[in-house]
C-alpha cells in the first residue's frame, strides 16, 4: 500500500491535506497520469499549441456563430417559406416522407420499416416528391 495526498492530486477540491492509502497499481495509475499530463503540457508549450477554441477569447463563439446581415437573414427567411410551400403543395405521402429522411435524418430503411412498405417504394417516392418540389420552385420564381 502506498500514501497518497489528494490535495496533490486534485487541488481545487482539496484545500488541505488529504493522505489515504492506496494499492501500488493505483499509485502507479495516478503517477503514469500525471506524467502523462507533464508531457502534453510540455509538448504543447513547445509547439506553441496552447491556444485552443473554447480558451474564452471568443475566438469559439466567431467560428461558430457568424452574423448574417439583414439582407441574408431576410433570403434565408424567404427561401425556408419557399421550402416550405413546396412541400405542402405535395401529396401527404411524399410530404411526410420527404420530411422524415431530410428534416428528421432518418435513412429510407427506418421510413419503410416504420410505414410496411418496401424500401424501393419509399425511394421512389421522395424522388418523385423531389420532382414535384422542383417543378413547383420553378413555377414560383
Amino acid at each position: 500500500m502506498t500514501e497518497i495526498n489528494l490535495r496533490e492530486h486534485y487541488p481545487d477540491f482539496y484545500k488541505t491535506d488529504y493522505i489515504i492509502e492506496v494499492p501500488d497499481e493505483v499509485a502507479a495509475i495516478m503517477l503514469e497520469c500525471d506524467r502523462l499530463e507533464a508531457a502534453y503540457r510540455q509538448r504543447t508549450y513547445y509547439h506553441k499549441a496552447y491556444y485552443s477554441l473554447d480558451r474564452g477569447d471568443g475566438i469559439e463563439y466567431e467560428a461558430l456563430f457568424l452574423s448574417m446581415s439583414p439582407c441574408e437573414i431576410y433570403e434565408r427567411k424567404v427561401t425556408m417559406e419557399q421550402l416550405y410551400a413546396a412541400i405542402a403543395s405535395l401529396p401527404d405521402k411524399q410530404a411526410k416522407r420527404i420530411y422524415a429522411r431530410y428534416f428528421l435524418d432518418l435513412d429510407t430503411k427506418a421510413i419503410a420499416k416504420s410505414e410496411g412498405i418496401s424500401v424501393t417504394a419509399v425511394n421512389s417516392s421522395i424522388q418523385r416528391g423531389l420532382r414535384n418540389m422542383e417543378k413547383f420552385l420553378k413555377n414560383i420564381l
